[in-house]
């Protein structure tokens, strides 16, 4: 189980458990899967996609940002 937050200068736009979190990297885009390797990245336009824990997928929009990976922590911050 991930925790994953993504924030935007707006508002917390998600804040919970999920499975998998996919983001649109520089270099590509790349899924997050409990237990990944530390890692930080910026992020371009695209869309950020994620399962919370209790079903289904989630999709945000964005411009671009970064994301943090850590102990299972998933911290993204978003301009959207």
């Amino acid at each position: 189980m991930l925790t994953l937050k993504i924030v935007s200068p707006e508002k917390i736009e998600f804040d919970g458990a999920v499975s998998k979190v996919t983001v649109p990297g520089t270099l590509g885009q790349f899924e997050i899967l409990d237990n990944h390797a530390p890692i930080i990245s910026s992020l371009e336009k695209g869309e950020v996609r994620f399962m919370p824990i209790d079903g289904g997928q989630q999709t945000i929009s964005i411009n671009r940002g970064f994301v943090s990976v850590r102990n299972n922590d998933v911290d993204i911050c978003v301009e959207v």
